[in-house]
């Protein structure tokens, strides 16, 4: 029903809302509070590391699927804010209409599998378990010890 991005960009579904019948104060509340787990994990994630310069380089953006895509639609309208030359947006399974719709943001949008009876991202999923805090950071530190490793020549 609604997706934020860091710096503040917030998209929100009002088609879902409507349907659902969602309050103003309501969709206020989850945002703010959804507002304050952003910037936990932000914290948690990157520590005291600013965030990449992203002007004039190509980004490609992730997500495990596309089902209304707003949080890709959050995160590609926050990383324009910042110039790219290119944006590419990738998942393994998406709703075909919101990955034809997310054309309109990105430069390329690689869906992978788009089937007819698309219900939710999950169903493309053995396990669709959410990935903890300790995994991710598990993962971007061995990431970081990659760069390193290649930007000493090793």
């Amino acid at each position: 029903m609604d997706a934020i991005a860091s710096d503040g960009t917030r998209v929100v579904n009002r088609r879902v809302v409507r349907e659902l019948g969602i309050a103003e104060d309501k969709l206020q509340a989850v945002a703010a509070a959804e507002h304050q787990e952003l910037e936990r994990r932000e914290r948690i994630y990157r520590g005291r590391r600013p965030p990449p310069a992203l002007t004039g380089k190509v980004v490609i953006v992730v997500d495990d699927g596309l089902a209304t895509g707003a949080t890709m639609w959050a995160a590609v309208a926050a990383i324009r804010r910042q110039q790219p030359a290119r944006v590419v947006v990738a998942v393994p399974v998406g709703a075909a209409s919101t990955c034809r719709a997310l054309e309109r943001a990105a430069e390329e949008v690689v869906c992978a599998s788009t089937p007819a009876l698309f219900v939710a991202v999950g169903q493309a999923y053995r396990d669709f378990a959410q990935t903890t805090d300790a995994e991710v950071c598990a993962l971007l530190d061995a990431a970081r010890a990659t760069q390193d490793d290649q930007a000493a020549g090793a």
